[in-house]
């Protein structure tokens, strides 16, 4: 018998398929922090012949690329960040999280531009 709490989430699951190196994926990776929202993140392989998962999945061999809760596709920064805005409330640490993130920035071109 499983003694343990069982947490139910009303947040639905959303799937990234990105890369760390992309400027586009960085950017809706910020969004989803600033949501808040649990996000599971897939790393693409760099050249698009090999994206096979994501091209089965998704029909794309782009990135980012959002499968949302209810299974619908965005693909592009742009359509992803606006599909993130229409589809849930900011919460009132957004502001903070943008904050830290214009500080973290600042401090790393003072180092690479002294």
């Amino acid at each position: 018998m499983y003694s343990g709490i069982v947490v139910t989430r009303s947040t639905p699951t959303l799937e990234l398929f990105q890369t760390e190196w992309c400027p586009s994926s960085h950017r809706v990776r910020q969004r989803l922090t600033e949501l808040n929202l649990p996000c599971f993140v897939r790393q693409v392989p760099v050249d698009k012949p090999q994206r096979l998962e994501l091209l089965e999945r998704c029909g794309v061999d782009s990135i980012p690329t959002l499968v949302g809760s209810g299974g619908e596709i965005v693909v592009g920064e742009e359509a992803i960040l606006a599909y993130l805005d229409n589809c849930f409330c900011e919460p009132a640490e957004a502001e903070a999280h943008r904050a830290k993130a214009e500080k973290a920035r600042r401090r790393l071109l003072e180092e690479v531009c002294p």
